[in-house]
């Protein structure tokens, strides 16, 4: 079983943007912005493909997966925080 540093570090990052566009659609799902929500659920898809079409070869890979979901949720929150703060 060979490990890719590359394709790791590209699932840590697809996941990250994976969770940028599930807060984002969920975001907008709630302001029942149907169009800005579909286009964040559709970018969401892709990048899951993206990383379930590599770790399902390589469970190591799930790892990435992982890390690239806690810090792309925790991220996005934090920004959003710090735009709503902002806003007050």
């Amino acid at each position: 079983m060979e490990i890719s540093l590359t394709t790791f570090f590209l699932i840590i990052v697809t996941m990250i943007f994976a969770n940028v566009c599930g807060t984002l659609y969920f975001t907008n799902l709630g302001k029942k912005n149907a169009s800005a929500a579909a286009f964040w659920s559709a970018m969401l898809i892709a990048a899951n493909a993206f990383t379930i079409t590599n770790y399902v070869e390589n469970n190591f890979y799930i790892t990435a997966a992982f890390i690239g979901t806690y810090l792309g949720t925790f991220w996005t929150l934090r920004w959003r925080q710090k735009q709503e703060n902002k806003s007050d």
